[in-house]
């Protein structure tokens, strides 16, 4: 195995991200496309991710011959200078994926996209003749604003305000921007300012329907104890193409790590456990699936 930085042209400056090269002969090549938020091409982010499951599930790929490029995000980290990371649409996340795919210079790439970096590659696979399959990874399957309130509702610490985030999040799916420091403080972090727009375009798409225009081969693996997105998603985006692969891990969590218990707490523990192995039979799946697609 060996990995090289790599860069591609950004609007305002360079998009970077790592090459991790097999060294397998005739090696499938896929592109890992990095989750919500400020997440780096390893998984990781400032607010409390810290599983490096991008890193870890590359590594996984090139024991088993396949060859991946994970992304920084424009704007964010080793992207910084590409652009603002906030005044960026689902259409320019594409751009930025045509972008590396004129850098990688092959003529069949599978996209691999977590969690928001599902919708994100859907999207970008529309059209382009050089993505070879698509591999959605606890991907988004319903609407945005359907996730997020049943999420909220899903989470004890914010019962007290429920209300609150259901309206602000009614309000994004108008297409009306939100006060921040009219919310209380726990939600403030969750409709900053500066992202409004970029959520205000997410919950325009409906991914199950973007996926269902894509012709390319797909496989959606979903976890069992993901708290974040759920089977239903799965259920959604399997619906639209009927003829994706799908792969179940019961206990696997949102961070692609397997938790042994059905306690928030304990879910919550493997986004900060980088020691812990990605959940068992994933990389062997999307491995197999790579070889077999091209």
């Amino acid at each position: 195995m060996r990995e090289t930085a790599m860069e591609a042209r950004g609007p305002l400056g360079p998009l970077r991200g790592t090459l991790c090269e097999s060294g397998a002969a005739g090696a499938p090549l896929a592109l890992i496309h990095p989750g919500s938020g400020p997440t780096d091409r390893d998984g990781n982010n400032p607010l409390g991710v810290a599983a490096a499951a991008y890193r870890m599930l590359a590594h996984a790929l090139a024991e088993r011959g396949v060859d991946t490029l994970r992304i920084d995000k424009r704007g964010m980290f080793g992207s910084a200078q590409a652009g603002d990371p906030n005044a960026v649409t689902l259409d320019d996340y594409a751009r930025d994926v045509r972008a590396w795919l004129d850098a990688l210079g092959r003529s069949r790439v599978a996209l691999i996209g977590h969690s928001e970096g599902g919708l994100s590659v859907v999207h970008a696979a529309q059209g382009e003749p050089r993505v070879s399959a698509l591999v959605l990874l606890a991907a988004l399957g319903r609407p945005l604003a359907v996730i997020s309130r049943a999420q909220f509702r899903a989470n004890p610490y914010l019962a007290p305000f429920l209300d609150a985030a259901l309206a602000a999040t009614a309000a994004l799916e108008r297409g009306e921007r939100v006060d921040p420091a009219s919310l209380p403080g726990e939600l403030r972090p969750l409709f900053p300012a500066a992202a409004q727009g970029f959520l205000i375009d997410l919950m325009r798409r409906d991914p199950a329907a973007l996926l269902a225009a894509t012709r390319v081969p797909v496989l959606i693996a979903q976890g069992g104890r993901d708290i974040q997105v759920s089977g239903a998603d799965a259920d959604r985006l399997a619906a639209a193409r009927p003829d994706a692969e799908r792969a179940d891990f019961p206990a696997m969590t949102h961070v692609l790590k397997d938790c042994d218990s059905d306690e928030r707490l304990a879910n919550l523990t493997t986004y900060a456990r980088p020691d812990l192995p990605l959940t068992t039979g994933l990389a062997d799946r999307i491995a197999g699936f790579l070889r077999r697609v091209g």
